[in-house]
């Protein structure tokens, strides 16, 4: 099968994972930017944060085989930091670079006022950078998290088939279906959704406007999540052209839309520098 991970946060993972991930079937991904565990103090830390998801990471994947792009903005959880804040204002020039094919993570973690009014401003972002965004909803509150998710999409104008709306669950899969917005299912070996139930949802709600990813970071997590799914649809009886469509055709269309999309076969190379830094190290450097 060939894969397209529409979420997964290459930048905590190893050079392993892009191997294994490569020979699953991988072979394009989107990197949203997320809070990386430890705190950012300043706009400078993101910018730094920035320039190695348009640059480094996007040379690494492609030494493996693999299409890297990427997802930009100021993440929910981080929102409520005012030391972060000022990183809108630069945002803007940043989502015009190649390899940002939307704007994200954006959207809840805590439902505070301070998440409400960054998410509003990127959605006007969004739209003036003629991108799709990619909307993270809640933990906790999920389905309170999500309507009021939808409410802000609809009051910035933005087309709802220009909105990935993402960690669904079998409470919040209707509501965003009802809504027109494209619906993401993170796959996680403890929380989240599983492949089993994924396979479910699939079943009931049909192929359309679905999206599946690992959202593979540094907690518990697992970058092959998506072919999982795609043999756990086979052996429910879905056929290849299925999988395809669901791990391949889906993300293709849904951030094809921000006419950024390279997919062109990369020969793996891992013998190429970048900054005169290469993915080697041991004996082969």
């Amino acid at each position: 099968m060939r894969i397209f991970d529409p979420h997964i946060h290459m930048t905590s993972r190893t050079t392993d994972d892009y191997e294994a991930m490569y020979s699953a079937g991988v072979r394009a991904v989107v990197e949203p930017a997320f809070w990386l565990g430890q705190p950012r103090t300043n706009p400078g830390s993101f910018l730094d944060y920035f320039d190695g998801l348009v640059g480094w990471e996007r040379f690494r994947a492609a030494r493996f085989g693999i299409r890297h792009h990427c997802a930009l903005a100021l993440n929910p959880k981080e929102a409520n930091d005012p030391r972060c804040a000022d990183v809108l204002d630069v945002l803007p020039r940043y989502l015009a670079k190649d390899g940002v094919v939307a704007v994200g993570e954006i959207g809840f973690d805590s439902m505070t006022a301070a998440e409400e009014e960054a998410f509003a401003r990127q959605l006007d972002m969004a739209v003036a950078a003629d991108l799709p965004v990619l909307v993270h909803t809640p933990h906790r509150d999920k389905a309170a998290g999500t309507r009021r998710t939808l409410d802000l999409v609809a009051a910035s104008g933005i087309a709802p088939e220009r909105v990935l709306v993402d960690h669904l669950n079998e409470t919040t899969v209707d509501i965003v279906a009802a809504s027109g917005c494209w619906m993401g299912f993170s796959i996680y070996p403890d929380t989240k959704m599983d492949e089993y139930r994924m396979v479910r949802i699939l079943a009931e709600h049909g192929l359309d406007r679905i999206l599946v990813n690992s959202a593979a970071d540094w907690g518990r997590s697992d970058p092959l999540k998506t072919a999982r799914t795609g043999r756990a649809m086979l052996d429910h009886g879905f056929d290849s052209d299925d999988v395809d469509r669901v791990l391949w055709r889906n993300p293709v269309e849904f951030f094809g839309q921000s006419g950024r999309l390279l997919l062109d076969d990369v020969a793996p190379d891992t013998g190429a520098t970048f900054a005169g830094n290469s993915v080697l190290r041991g004996g082969g450097e």
